[in-house]
């Protein structure tokens, strides 16, 4: 006999309503830094720090750094970012 056939006491419906809600509740509690990053980058732009392509290499470099990924990446993006020709 599988375990397989057992009903759950809960819906599937009712899963469905759980998740949307707790998805909603977690987005709604992400807004306020959406809306920060934005403020951030749209700053970065305005005072002439960085261009949106050297923010968008930064923004790629810290994603590889942060998933960990090769270190030829990285030092493509830094280059692009420095504006520095690669050796």
């Amino acid at each position: 006999m599988s375990n397989n056939n057992i009903v759950s006491p809960v819906s599937k419906d009712q899963y469905v309503k759980n998740l949307i809600r707790s998805l909603a509740a977690i987005e709604n509690e992400m807004e306020p830094y959406k809306e920060q990053k934005r403020e951030l980058r749209k700053e970065f732009i305005e005072n002439g720090w960085l261009t949106k392509e050297e923010m968008r290499a930064a923004i790629k470099a810290y994603r590889i750094v942060k998933s960990e990924e090769d270190f030829d990446e990285i030092e493509r993006m830094y280059y692009r970012i420095s504006g520095q020709r690669e050796e």
